[in-house]
């Protein structure tokens, strides 16, 4: 009975794609379509470091190497394991951490590398791929059918994790000022002030027309603005007001954008927001490295390291996948600036809680960290790790506009030796 409704759903859908040129549709029951395993984790905090985090200063240190330079190396939690000295706070959380030390790409470019790191997918011109968290709303629908599905906190206003050639209901909330919570806010692509305007304009506009006809995808706009509506008038707003919590806590996680963006994930979390990514920039490092590395690091232990307590201490961290990703590495040799260059050849990522397996560290690069001698692992192995602990469905193909299939991390294996059975 189960195969035969799958498959009637599925024809469904191709027919939907076929004749109005629309992507999959959410009625037709999406969650039954998702990984019949129990997922590890039921949300995901993104932070993403972007310009390239060197590897070498932060969790893949060479003490003793003359490429290492002036960055020192300090204990942590996990026997034998070391990071940079500038991770003091994090080195005490390598338990609940797995650090993979062996990525590798080829996409040197910070546009193509970051837009890869977030599709899993070469950038194209004729076509843009979604992100994880367009893909989980998609596959898995909402966790709380007030709020987003996903949150991008940050200030940089490309969104490399957008919704794609889905529907507009599947775009992210941009962020902008975590304090400012969403009064500095987009929904769905527009200000409050223009949404409630285009509401009242659509509710206009639209009356007759969707009284004649049932069209899916001028339907996903409809939905798109009434899902904005109730969200607006939704108790649940106060998710986005960190002002609530104490000042103690405000300044634990730390007063800038990224540390407050954290506290904000956090508390999105305890609303039940399934995916949310907080995005750290200032990373791409030319010249000058060794001095703006120590601020960038300091702002990045205190506010990674602070919430991986607070997860813990609410009992939220083993539903709570939190990662940390990059596009690129940089290069061991230092150049003529005092600072180091693209490097996608090897770099580092972590991800902590949500299943995975605490105190490890996964690959290895040689004695310079040039090159990766074990285990590489590619930036669709990775994005499949993450799909995989959050119970999506890998196999699973969504046809974009122009029929072409595609699926969650493009053919990605997950690396299931860093997730607990």
């Amino acid at each position: 009975m189960i195969k035969s409704e799958l498959q009637r759903r599925r024809f469904i859908e191709f027919s939907a794609q076929t004749f109005l040129g629309v992507s999959l549709l959410r009625s037709f029951g999406q969650n039954a379509l998702a990984n019949e395993r129990s997922p590890s984790a039921k949300h995901v905090i993104y932070l993403y470091m972007a310009g390239g985090m060197s590897h070498m200063d932060t969790f893949d240190p060479k003490p003793g190497h003359h490429f290492q330079g002036p960055t020192g190396v300090v204990d942590t939690q996990t026997d034998g394991v070391q990071v940079s000295s500038h991770l003091p706070l994090l080195a005490q959380h390598t338990n609940k951490m797995a650090i993979v030390r062996s990525m590798t790409s080829t996409a040197g470019d910070h546009n193509q590398g970051n837009y890869l790191m977030h599709t899993s997918y070469q950038e194209r011109g004729t076509i843009r791929h979604p992100g994880l968290g367009p893909w989980a709303q998609r596959l898995q629908g909402k966790r709380n059918p007030t709020l987003p599905a996903s949150v991008y906190i940050g200030s940089d206003s490309r969104m490399f994790g957008g919704r794609g050639f889905f529907t507009p209901e599947y775009q992210p909330l941009a962020i902008g000022n975590p304090r400012l919570g969403l009064r500095d806010s987009k929904v769905f692509g527009r200000t409050e002030r223009e949404l409630k305007q285009n509401l009242e304009t659509a509710s206009l506009l639209d009356r007759e027309f969707m009284g004649r006809f049932d069209v899916s995808k001028t339907n996903a706009y409809t939905d798109m603005y009434a899902e904005a509506a109730k969200l607006l008038e939704s108790e649940d707003l106060e998710a986005f007001d960190i002002k609530k919590e104490t000042d103690a806590t405000q300044q634990r996680y730390g007063n800038h954008s990224f540390g407050q963006g954290c506290l904000l994930a956090r508390r999105l979390v305890e609303h039940d927001v399934r995916y949310i990514e907080v995005n750290l920039g200032g990373w791409d490092m030319h010249s000058g490295l060794f001095v703006d590395i120590f601020d960038k690091c300091r702002v990045l232990d205190q506010a990674m390291s602070a919430l991986l307590a607070d997860l813990e201490a609410i009992g939220k961290l083993d539903e709570t996948l939190v990662v940390l990703a990059t596009e690129f590495g940089r290069t061991p040799v230092i150049n003529k600036n005092e600072g180091r260059d693209h490097y996608p050849r090897a770099f580092s990522t972590v991800l902590a809680g949500g299943g995975t397996k605490g105190g490890v560290t996964y690959g290895e690069t040689d004695a310079g960290a040039e090159r990766v001698i074990d285990k590489p692992v590619s930036i669709a192995d990775f994005n499949a790790t993450i799909a995989h602990s959050i119970g999506l469905p890998l196999e699973q193909i969504v046809y974009s506009p122009t029929k072409r299939p595609f699926t969650v991390a493009n053919k990605g294996k997950p690396i299931t030796e860093l997730l607990r059975s």
